[in-house]
């Protein structure tokens, strides 16, 4: 703990209290002595007791403070202040749950900047604690100033839609699991959520007041919401199909909605009673807006098309037509004048509204775009797309601006703050994100992947580790430096899994391109190609003699080859689905198998015979690790859990629970009391095997796919869906290097 840090541990708990919450505005507004200021807020001690005591918000506030004309501190002060202070709101959402956190969310952002108080800060954060914790040995979390501003997290399921109050300081989003949550965008926290659909939300808007909400739902149904008590004022019932979009009228009397019934129906607000349906889509109709005269509706469809509705007779004025495939979402700019249109073609298109016809055509998106709004100037637009991107446009030049990076899956929904300052996104990862639309500063491009990190493994002296991916590589990395030393290329298709020998020289790897490839890890050279899976490869294992290798495939199967001569020694069968994983025993003579149809089977090696089957996971099964002794397992599964077994009776000896989404990987510490696992969560987590307790955890920025340890116990290794590889020190373990 820093000098600073004792301090204020040393003082009375009042005393403590009065000083975190109000020391740093005294130092400003009654002391003008900033340099005691600065001194405090780059100080690990009082970060972490502030963090402790008061929670995230108050501690970020502490750092607006510099922001004030009179505060006199040098560019090089300030410059760190708004980076620590950036470091912290990125991790807002992390800390809030886990504040253990602090000090490896602090190194993961920042350890790349050289300033002289972010380095005096991180050395203070890497100091003993007296808890297990992991510490980042290369900065592999997005810094301050890249990407988003904030991340909001809460719903358990896809994010389909966002809405922003009048006033820019509420926002509400709708979700798969079933809710909407208003947040409070300043802070970036949860204030209420609603409930009362049955099935996932699909949109959400928000009348003019900010007062009223109306949201639709795959239950076929929309609901009116007092946001202000977030209680359900009435709901609307009609549509035959799920509800996909719904718009309110300027004068919030009137609401449009939208359906997979092929029709959009108008309802009277202040009685919930239908006033007239639309009828003339041939497919679903997947989005509606309304001119800000209330008079017409823009809907989009799958049909290919776009519609212009007079919505006081109910009439159709014309139709769209130019995308090839079928249009996701429409926004109407403030003269009304204008209109977007996006579609899974890839493109955007805008409109003349007056006249039906296409004025150009926004290219630049590699997958479906989801979603656009446009900014209060109309003057640029934001687009939101599968392919994980928002894209900021110039609408009169129809040019790209720049493009916002940070989520690691499919965006579903954007939405524009009343400034246009400032935008919200949604996505199908469960989260939202905040993004200052005027810096849009992107993330750096780091050199490695280019694709999810879809394995790791880590050679015996843990110097060495290697990583499969979805880009259809293989990459040897020096885990002292994070460098990475060579690239091994040869598949066709995502590389699935990878091994290494006990003597690190030869790696085994597995692809969705149906083969299974042996390398040599000090030239990258390809020795040879096993051949004989009908389908993805998704996992091998090398038994301790590194002779033998033991391949899962979709195709039902596990195969066992002689790495030596590439030939096919057996085949196992038994299992109902696809494989997903596979381990081989100390010993080598027996291995497990992990698979879809929720099971593990134990084999006998020798004789490629079942030994016994493993039932009690209530989803498929990743991945599975066995200790060094041999007699225990770990599986790893969708159902947000891992068990522990005894494989030599096949009963369950314990479950794991902790990680709140899918468990991708796990794997067992070389004296076998720890064990590591990666969720969808974006988590890693650290388990003690005897009491079953987790012990430490480390949140990223994306889904963590694979984890690995290395022979030292204390050197952690593990990839995500953004295409990093993290490598980690697991800290506190006592006989660790």
């Amino acid at each position: 703990m820093s000098d600073l840090g004792v301090w204020l541990a040393e003082q009375s708990k009042s005393e403590r209290e009065y000083l975190l919450k109000h020391q740093p505005r005294d130092f400003i507004e009654i002391g003008r002595d900033f340099n005691r200021y600065y001194r405090w807020v780059t100080d690990f001690g009082f970060i972490e007791a502030k963090l402790k005591l008061l929670g995230v918000q108050p501690l970020i506030e502490d750092y607006d403070l510099a922001r004030n004309p009179d505060v006199f501190l040098s560019q090089e002060q300030t410059e760190t202040l708004k980076l620590i202070q950036g470091a912290i709101r990125k991790s807002a959402h992390i800390l809030e749950k886990d504040k253990s956190e602090l000090a490896g969310q602090l190194l993961g952002r920042l350890l790349d900047f050289e300033k002289t108080d972010i380095q005096g800060l991180l050395e203070q954060a890497k100091q003993p604690k007296n808890s297990l914790w992991l510490r980042p040995l290369k900065a592999n979390l997005e810094r301050p100033g890249e990407g988003c501003l904030r991340t909001l997290s809460g719903h358990t399921h896809s994010v389909f839609a966002v809405a922003i109050a009048p006033d820019g300081k509420r926002a509400i989003s709708a979700s798969e699991d079933k809710t909407l949550k208003i947040w409070d965008t300043e802070t970036g926290t949860e204030v209420r959520t609603l409930t009362g659909h049955t099935y996932s939300v699909n949109a959400v808007a928000l009348a003019p007041s900010g007062l009223t909400a109306i949201s639709a739902s795959r239950d076929k149904t929309l609901k009116i919401w007092d946001t202000e008590t977030g209680t359900e004022v009435r709901t609307l019932t009609g549509h035959t199909s799920y509800v996909t979009a719904v718009a309110i009228a300027p004068d919030s009397k009137r609401a449009i909605s939208a359906s997979g019934d092929k029709t959009l129906k108008i309802w009277d607000t202040e009685t919930g009673t239908e006033v007239r349906t639309l009828t003339g889509h041939t497919y679903s109709v997947n989005a509606v807006a309304l001119a800000p005269s209330g008079l017409t509706a823009i809907s989009a469809s799958g049909d290919n098309t776009l519609k212009i509705w007079d919505t006081e007779t109910g009439t159709e004025l014309r139709t769209l037509t130019g995308h090839t495939s079928y249009v996701t979402a429409v926004a109407i700019a403030p003269d009304g004048k204008t209109a977007i249109s996006a579609s899974g073609d890839k493109t955007l298109k805008i409109w003349d509204t007056e006249t039906g016809t296409e004025v150009r055509t926004l290219i630049g998106h590699t997958d479906s775009v989801n979603a656009v709004a446009i900014a209060p100037s109309g003057l640029t637009a934001i687009s939101a797309s599968w392919d994980n991107t928002l894209k900021i446009w110039d609408t009169e030049r129809g040019t790209e601006v720049r493009t916002l990076i940070g989520h690691t899956s499919g965006v579903n929904a954007v939405a524009i703050a009343p400034d246009g300052k400032t935008a919200i996104s949604a996505s199908y990862a469960n989260t939202l994100k905040i993004w200052d639309t005027e810096r849009g500063t992107e993330v750096r491009t780091l050199i490695g992947h280019t694709s999810y990190v879809n394995a790791v493994a880590l050679a015996p002296d843990g110097k060495r580790a290697i990583s499969a991916s979805w880009d259809e590589t293989v990459k040897i990395w020096d885990t002292e430096t994070g460098t990475e030393l060579r690239t091994l290329i040869g598949h066709t298709n995502s590389v699935n899994a990878v091994a290494l020998a006990s003597d690190g020289k030869r790696a085994i790897s597995a692809s969705w391109d149906e083969t299974v490839k042996i390398w040599d890890t000090e030239t990258g050279t390809e020795l040879r190609t096993l051949i004989g899976h009908t389908n993805s490869v998704n996992a091998v294992a090398l038994a301790p003699d590194g002779k033998t290798a033991i391949s899962a495939s979709w195709d039902e199967t596990l195969k066992i080859w002689d790495t030596e001569t590439g030939t096919e020694v057996r085949t196992l069968t038994g299992h109902t689905s696809y494989i997903n994983a596979v381990a081989i025993a100390p010993d080598g003579k027996t291995a497990i198998s992990a698979s879809r149809d929720y099971t593990l089977k134990i084999w006998d090696t020798e004789t490629g015979t079942e030994v016994r089957t493993l039932i009690g996971h209530t989803s498929y099964v990743n991945a599975v690790a066995i200790a060094p002794d041999g007699k225990t397992a770990i599986s790893a599964s969708p159902d947000k859990t891992l068990k522990i077994w005894d494989t030599e009776t096949g009963t369950e000896v314990r479950t794991l629970t902790g990680h709140t989404d899918s468990v991708y990987a796990v794997a067992i510490a070389p004296d076998g009391k720890r064990a590591i696992s990666a969720s969808r969560d974006n988590t890693l987590k650290i388990w003690d095997l005897l009491s079953g307790k987790e012990v430490a955890s480390f949140s990223g920025d994306a889904e963590f796919y694979c984890c690995a340890i290395a022979p030292d116990g204390v050197t952690v290794v593990a990839g995500d869906r953004s295409n990093r590889v993290h490598f980690l020190r697991l800290e506190g373990v006592s006989g660790g290097r």
